[in-house]
């Protein structure tokens, strides 16, 4: 085993996890209603250009981060709104966009429904959270064999806006769990190049730490590495918050396998009941988290205390079907033999996924059929006295119609009875002067 230098550093900035901000896209251009008016074509027809659509939101997964601290402060993003459409049919120019850096390992949901929007690993992953609004038709694309002069454009489409959470979850292989001064930032410390802060008190570790195993030589091609990470001590509770439960219990989801560290030489606590706290911890808080493959550590066994208590708890662990070792990090002791077996369960592991994807891939092929709801869908239902209507291309329709447009609510209104969405408003009961809403506008039922 080697130790090579570690290749993630969180210095001395704060380390901050997670966070909420509110991401804005940009609005879609007007669409003009221009009419030539030029010096030999005194009444020439409609040359309104189109808009432009309106700048999107990206999040980007990068390397170069380590922390979501940009996002602390500054916490609302709007994009540019694309430009409205101009004489000759001149579009509008497109809005620019906004592309937002985050950590590897970030996942990102929408704060009001918790739906996962995206979960950026690798470096460069790049994902869009809120489209651009599109821009309004000009009035030459309303021109036709009846009506020549159309007065009628289109309003740009409103962009997408939402909140959305931003959680950092570290990516290692190995997470190194237990509960406080159990040994944890010893063994990290003694296995890579980091240097965690060690004292003999608990809570000595406040932030996460990682560092990289390497086992043989992985970078001339006849050895691999794993990223170890030190997961701050859990507590009983840590699943409800207690402590900064919920702060750390987040880092170990991405983790494939757990080394779980227990305090031999412990006069206050027993070591199994330790263990058996701790796993029903990782279980409350995710129960596949509980499931994880784990390999039990006793440590301090340089210490009299802890070589007494070695046989049973090696009795007890193994009767239970994990693979146990007894350490000492402080003197360097069955270091290299844990971190051997260490990495070759990790490439098993590996194999397993591999081979389960595979399977995966192939049941798809076999007739596997994705319904996605079409775009044209909507829903009617009632707010109070309000009746709401939902639907993608049925709220585009309402938000791009300039209400102050005659020809735009005429036309408005052959289009939802196309739709089916008139005749679904009077089977729900809809009568004259109900308010329907569409989206965030409201429209008033006419006779």
């Amino acid at each position: 085993m080697h130790v090579v230098r570690i290749e993630f550093e969180w210095g001395y900035a704060m380390f901050f996890d997670h966070t909420k901000i509110y991401v804005k896209a940009g609005k879609g251009g007007d669409g003009s209603r221009h009419f030539r008016r030029e010096k030999f074509a005194p009444s020439g027809g409609p040359d309104g250009g189109d808009g432009g659509r309106g700048g999107s939101v990206y999040f980007v997964a990068t390397s170069r981060l380590n922390t979501l601290i940009d996002y602390r402060y500054k916490q609302q993003f709007n994009a540019e709104a694309g430009e409205g459409g101009a004489r000759q049919k001149m579009h509008g120019a497109k809005g620019k966009d906004i592309v937002l850096k985050v950590p590897c390992g970030t996942v990102i949901r929408d704060a009001e429904t918790s739906e996962l929007i995206a979960d950026l690993v690798e470096s460069g992953q790049r994902v869009m959270v809120a489209r651009g609004g599109r821009g309004g038709l000009g009035n030459v694309h309303f021109v036709t064999s009846t009506h020549q002069a159309p007065h009628e454009a289109q309003k740009g489409e409103p962009g997408q806006e939402l909140w959305v959470t931003l959680e950092l979850r570290l990516i290692a292989d190995v997470g190194l769990v237990g509960y406080p001064n159990a040994g944890k930032s010893t063994l990290l410390s003694v296995v890579t190049a980091a240097q965690p802060k060690i004292a003999n008190y608990p809570f000595t570790t406040l932030i996460p730490n990682l560092g990289v195993v390497e086992i043989g030589h992985a970078r001339q091609g006849d050895g691999y590495d794993f990223v170890l990470a030190d997961i701050p001590g859990l507590i009983e509770g840590a699943a409800q918050g207690v402590g900064l439960g919920h702060e750390f219990l987040r880092h170990v989801q991405r983790t494939r396998l757990l080394i779980h560290m227990l305090d031999g030489a412990s006069l206050e606590r027993d070591p199994w009941e330790d263990f058996e706290k701790i796993n029903q911890e990782l279980s409350e808080y995710d129960e596949q988290l509980g499931k994880r493959p784990q390999i039990v550590v006793l440590n301090k066994m340089d210490l009299p205390e802890a070589q007494e208590r070695w046989p049973a708890l090696k009795e007890k662990a193994e009767a239970a079907g994990y693979p146990t070792f007894a350490i000492s990090a402080a003197a360097h002791q069955g270091t290299t033999e844990l971190m051997q077996f260490v990495g070759d369960r990790l490439r098993e592991i590996r194999q397993e996924e591999e081979e389960q994807a595979a399977a995966q891939v192939i049941s798809l092929e076999q007739g596997t059929v994705l319904r996605p709801q079409p775009d044209d869908a909507f829903t009617v239902t009632k707010d109070g006295e309000i009746y709401v209507v939902r639907g993608k291309l049925v709220e585009r329709a309402v938000n791009m119609t300039d209400q102050e447009s005659e020809e735009g609510m005429d036309r408005l209104q052959v289009t939802l009875s196309k739709m089916g969405v008139i005749k679904a408003l009077e089977d729900a009961g809809v009568h004259a002067g109900d308010i329907v809403r569409f989206g965030k506008v409201e429209l008033f039922w006419g006779e």
